[in-house]
């Protein structure tokens, strides 16, 4: 997952809203008892390895639950649900209800986080990656980012709310899962096997969405993601019987493939768009100056317009908000030196705009491909969401934590390139929004790399854009 746009770049001048983050804050200038608290959970969080291969997603889901239990939720609205993976390994999710007085009539709201990250190799770090650290106004950790501070910001304003003695008018509902990284089975069962225990009108995602700042750490604005694309993956291959290395034939496998390779390089998918995306290009473009703005601006008023959309085709940040894209991701081809290869494979990632179908892609790949032997598989079970309508009451709820941190931040929504739980709330027919309290800088995103890290302002920042929020969508 990323948070915020992925639209900032050095190459891009901003038109600045709002005045600077402060990046050198320090913990200790958080002394309320709840930021103690979120400071307690957020450490013992990290200090789980909950990465595939190490089997500690339960252990952190006990931990979790207990949080709650001691926080005054009863045991009925507390449910750790295991689940074995395919490799064998067992991992777990969490779903916690807090119950409202039903005075709205309305269904729950969701809220998303998801408490596995993907590994890190301790000697490749600065600093132990599952030690919590603070150093120059930064929380390194792996998870820091992604996605533990939107778990424990969720415990804590949960523990938060109970402990003031806050009544929704409708239940909240926590749900955790457990392999958001690798296959989003636990995401799966919560909308399927236990349906009754997360149904919700709408969710909000902890793990998407989010302010971007510029490199002087001033607010530029705020993301709502309410679409993500399909992540699909093809498995191309040309096949051949091969030969002794001395005797070459026309047909050599590893030459087939790159001709197929290379049409698909050239191709382009057609242009789409959806209200997320006009929008957002009207709001950003309006931020924006220079060519890549008045693309933007073009765009949102035109789509069709072929300038507009050949600039913005030639943004890695802004062609995966225009189309489809499918990229060659790796290679595998041949046997031996001496001989001519039997086989070469090529893995082609695909990111599908929402409402093309898997298989209209797979087709237009074959077509492209422009030969006959090609074998073309899909691999695994990718899952299509439709985008969410966006909803006054959200936007309405994010723009008043956002001011209340940021005032004039522009709130704009956003189709992500990437993929996230969400999802699979979206495909089950629960209108989910990414609306991360994260602000940062482009530079200091390290999401999945090497001294992860969140800004400490800004963890205890999302203390207060989590509180608004909810009490907003749920208060009186």
């Amino acid at each position: 997952m990323r948070h915020g746009s992925l639209f900032l770049a050095c190459s891009v001048t901003l038109l600045l809203v709002s005045g600077p983050a402060d990046a050198q804050d320090s913990s200790t200038d958080y002394t309320e008892p709840y930021q103690q608290k979120a400071l307690e959970i957020f450490r013992t969080s990290i200090s789980y390895r909950t990465a595939e291969g190490h089997g500690q997603v339960p252990e952190l889901a006990a931990y979790l639950a207990n949080q709650f239990r001691s926080g005054g939720f009863p045991e009925e609205d507390i449910h750790v649900l295991p689940l074995i993976l395919e490799s064998g390994e067992e991992t777990a999710s969490l779903v916690v209800r807090y119950r409202g007085d039903g005075s709205s009539g309305k269904k729950p709201i969701l809220l998303v986080a998801h408490m596995d990250v993907v590994n890190a190799l301790p000697q490749d770090w600065d600093r132990d990656p599952f030690t919590l650290v603070e150093e120059n106004g930064f929380f390194f950790g792996r998870g820091t980012l992604d996605d533990k501070m939107g778990v424990v910001i969720l415990t804590t304003t949960f523990l938060r709310l109970k402990k003031a003695a806050f009544v929704p008018t409708r239940d909240l509902i926590i749900a955790f899962t457990g392999d958001e990284e690798t296959g989003m089975i636990t995401a799966d069962s919560l909308v399927t096997e236990h349906r009754e225990l997360t149904d919700a009108e709408f969710a909000l995602n902890a793990d998407a969405g989010g302010g971007d700042l510029s490199a002087e750490g001033d607010a530029v604005a705020y993301t709502i993601q309410t679409a993500e694309k399909t992540y699909a993956t093809f498995e191309l291959t040309i096949r051949n019987p091969g030969g002794h290395s001395s005797a070459p034939r026309s047909d050599n496998a590893i030459y087939e493939l790159a001709t197929v390779l290379k049409n698909m390089e050239s191709y382009r998918f057609p242009v789409r768009f959806n209200e997320t995306t006009q929008q957002y290009f009207e709001a950003y473009g309006a931020l924006t100056e220079g060519e890549i703005g008045e693309a933007m601006r073009r765009f949102a008023a035109n789509p069709d317009d072929e300038g507009a959309t050949d600039v913005l085709a030639r943004q890695p940040w802004t062609v995966g908000i225009t189309r489809t894209t499918c990229i060659a991701t790796m290679l595998k081809a041949g046997h031996a030196e001496n001989a001519l290869p039997q086989s070469a494979t090529a893995t082609v990632n695909c990111r599908i705009f929402p409402g093309v179908d898997i298989s209209a892609v797979q087709t237009t790949l074959m077509r492209v491909a422009e030969n006959n032997a090609l074998e073309i598989s899909l691999l695994g079970k990718p899952t299509s969401s439709p985008p969410s309508p966006i909803r006054e009451d959200v936007t309405e709820a994010v723009t008043a934590a956002v001011e209340s941190r940021f005032p004039g931040t522009k709130v704009i929504p956003y189709m992500a390139p990437y993929a996230t739980d969400g999802k699979k709330f979206r495909a089950a027919g629960i209108p989910t929004y990414g609306v991360s309290g994260l602000f940062i800088r482009e530079e200091d995103i390290f999401a999945h790399g090497l001294n992860e890290r969140v800004p400490v302002s800004s963890f205890f920042g999302s203390l207060e854009h989590w509180y608004i929020l909810l009490t907003e969508l749920s208060g009186r």
